[in-house]
Order: C-alpha cells, then structure tokens, then sequence
C-alpha cells in the first residue's frame, strides 16, 4: 500500500517548504502543487546552485517523478513558459517531468490590473498582494466565467470566452476604477501560442494519479495563517492553503492523505500587511532580517521578522493534521544571547479572535514570552542531533514539549543536505 504525504506551510509563507519537497521527492512517483499561483516562491539549492519555482513543483530537479500542476493552481500563462524556459537553461528537462491539469484557471492580463489598481486605491489598508493578478483570477473561477487551460485547445471557443471576460472587466476598471480598458486582442495571440507549450503537458489529474503506483508528495504554496478561511482575513491570500485543499485541489481522494507534514521556520516572518503578534521592530528583528536574508524570493520585498510563535503554530497544527514537523532556518538564531518563544497572547487568549477582530491589521494582544538561553555557536557544519549546542537542543526539546510533535529534522543551511536529524519519513 502507498503511502501519500502532504507538505504544509503552518506560518504565514516562507517557511521552507520547497527545499523539503525536494527532500522527499526523491522517494515518491509524483509531486503535485494543489493550490496557489506565482505569488508562490520556493526555493531549492543543490549542489551551490540556486532554483526559485513558482508554479512548477519542487521535484522538477529529481529524474523519474512526475510533477503535476493540480486544477487548484491558477496559471500565468508568461510565468509558466518562462519557468520552463529557466529550467531548460539549466539543462532540467522540465516539459518531460511536468503534467498540468486541464481545469487551472488561467490568470491574464485582466486580472493583473486590477490587482493592481485595486491595491493603489486602497491606500493605507492595502492587503499587501503581490500584485499578479492571483485573487481577480480566483474569483473568476468561483464566479463561473474563469478561461481554463482546458479551454485554449478551442481557438474560437476560447476567443468568445475571453471576449466576454474582458469586456466584464473592462468595464470595472473603466467605468468603476477609472483606468484604461485591457487590450483583449494580445490577450488573444499570446493564448494561441501558450495552447502549443502546454498542449503536450495538459491532463486529466485524476486518471493521472489513479494511473501512479508509487507514492503522492502534496506540495502547498503560502502558508497556514494565509488560508482564505482559517488565516488572518482579511489579510490572507485568496485560496485555502491548508491541507484538506491537497484533495480538492489535485483531483485525488480522502484514502489518498496518510500522512502531514508541517514546515515551520526557527522564527517567524510574514509579507504585506496583517496583524503579527511577535514582530520585533528592533535589533533583534534586524538580526533576523539580515542573517535570514529575509526577503521575498518572488516579489523581493522585505519580509516582517520575529520571535517564534507556538501559540498560533498550536492552531495550525490542530488545523492541518500535523504529525511531524521540520524546523527550518535553524542557523539563523546561531549568533543570539537569548531567544525568546512566544507562547500567549495577552488580552486574548482566543487565537482566532486575535487575528481577524480588527480589520486594520492592529493588534488588541501582546504576546507574552519565554525565554531560552542561545548558543552562541555555529550550526551550520552539524548534522547529527547530538554534535547541536547542547542549548540549541534545550531550544528544540522545549519547541517539542510546547508543539506536541515530532520534529523530524532541523535544516541549519539553504542546500539540500544541510539537515541535522534528518531521516527517511516515507516507506519505500
């Protein structure tokens, strides 16, 4: 009986996931992406060489696994040619190893001006999107007038569809926003070519993995506290990034799940605006800041930073399933004299009324804190659990206690095999 694993971002994005998927891919038949668009960033190093995907699953580099793109991804049509391009460059034959549902929804260039201008209205309480046209797309396909990947093989089908979406939303952002219409003709031509790419690679997913005899790598984009229902709303991304989407998302079934992996970071850090009960504006923030080198690997903005945050990872944990974890960026906090866990808010104890009562993003709690001796020490050569500081493992054993999970390993470097602890978590 296979066994099937869902890797899950239990913060706000950020946290790692793409170097463990790539871990794991290379004991599974396929790794398919269920959620998301290219407002996703993750990023793999392997032997010194840097990869950042966006739509492509993070098993593209392992020969033999299938990556698929699950019908629960919106797809840019320029963002997903120019990530096979990029990988092409670099000699990973991307179109051999990649499988992409029919039913994604397309994100085109509609969609991006009004992300855009939507933002720029918005002044002062601005979500803080990434300005790619994610969120209008997805609310196109709940509206039922999406243009689907399925639909490009159609010409004439497909320009009426398209025809009647732009003038939809030209409309909006004429008569409502003020700004110029989107020229539907470009729109148009660039669709016909993207119909040759992705002819090869399009697919029914649900035939395609019930076709699999090898194990499922579920791979999420964002992370837990962005989930459209269960995050911070309203300053959360636009589709569900919990693990219950790995179903609705890639056409598998309930008997698929056995098993959820979280990923969290050592810290905790967020992009855009949002309510962040341990964010530190001070040195310390700094520190995290700069020795994480924390800034968005697909928008480059600098990303929030703070102290680790166990009372909302609780809440996520409990969401998700979680029964393991890998704690990543570990070697960050080498250098810190003391580090600090948050693990409760003052004022409210209430995790979900903490983060969505005030629409402004302002907090009405404080976090209350523990404090733990650093270690002072550098980690990143180490790769056995007992060469660890023996206060970097106080800090790890205490995270457990407080989590009430495995941690099944710790990732002290951004290359594949910079991991202490690590072992295999999927039967052959």
């Amino acid at each position: 009986m296979r066994k099937s694993i869902v890797v899950i971002g239990l913060q706000w994005g950020d946290e790692g996931k793409g170097k463990i998927v790539d871990l794991l891919s290379s004991q599974v038949a396929a790794v398919i992406r269920f959620q998301g668009g290219h407002n996703a960033g993750h990023t793999l190093v392997v032997d010194g060489a840097k990869t950042i995907l966006h739509l492509i699953p993070s098993g593209i580099l392992r020969e033999g696994v299938v990556n698929v793109i699950g019908n629960g991804v919106v797809v840019s049509p320029d963002a997903l040619s120019s990530e096979i391009e990029m990988l092409e460059s670099k000699g990973i034959p991307a179109r051999s190893r990649l499988k992409v549902s029919t039913e994604c929804p397309l994100v085109l260039s509609c969609h991006v001006a009004l992300d855009l201008v939507r933002e720029h209205k918005a002044g002062g309480t601005k979500i803080g999107t990434t300005g790619r046209g994610i969120g209008p797309a997805y609310e196109d396909k709940v509206a039922r007038r999406t243009v689907r990947i399925g639909d490009v093989f159609d010409t004439r089908s497909c320009i009426e569809k398209i025809e009647r979406l732009y003038d939809y939303h030209n409309f909006v952002l004429t008569k409502y926003h003020g700004v110029a219409p989107i020229e539907v003709h470009t729109t148009q031509e660039e669709l016909t070519q993207f119909a040759e790419l992705v002819r090869p690679l399009a697919c029914d997913t649900v035939e395609l993995l019930q076709g699999l005899s090898g194990q499922i790598l579920f791979e999420g984009a964002q992370g837990s506290l962005l989930d459209v229902d269960f995050g911070t709303y309203p300053f959360v991304t636009s589709s569900n990034t919990v693990a219950g989407a790995a179903i609705t998302g890639s056409g598998a079934n309930l008997f698929e799940i056995d098993e959820v992996i979280g990923v969290v970071k050592a810290y905790t850090t967020r992009v855009g605006a949002g309510p962040f009960p341990s964010e530190l504006n001070d040195r310390d923030g700094e520190t995290l800041a700069q020795r994480g080198q924390e800034f968005g690997s697909t928008t480059g903005r600098a990303r929030r930073c703070g102290w680790l945050d166990v009372k909302a990872l609780r809440r996520t944990i409990q969401i998700n399933g979680v029964t393991k974890i890998y704690l990543m960026k570990f070697d960050v906090l080498d250098t810190f004299k003391e580090i600090k866990i948050c693990v409760d808010y003052e004022g409210d104890s209430n995790i979900q009324s903490a983060f969505s009562s005030n629409p402004s993003g302002t907090l009405s709690v404080k976090p209350v804190y523990e404090s733990l001796p650093g270690w002072e020490s550098d980690t990143t050569s180490v790769r056995s659990y007992a060469e660890l500081p023996k206060e970097a493992q106080t800090y790890v054993e205490r995270l457990k206690e407080l989590l009430g999970v495995e941690i099944a390993g710790i990732s002290v470097g951004a290359s594949r095999d910079a991991m202490v602890n690590s072992h295999q978590l999927l039967n052959p």
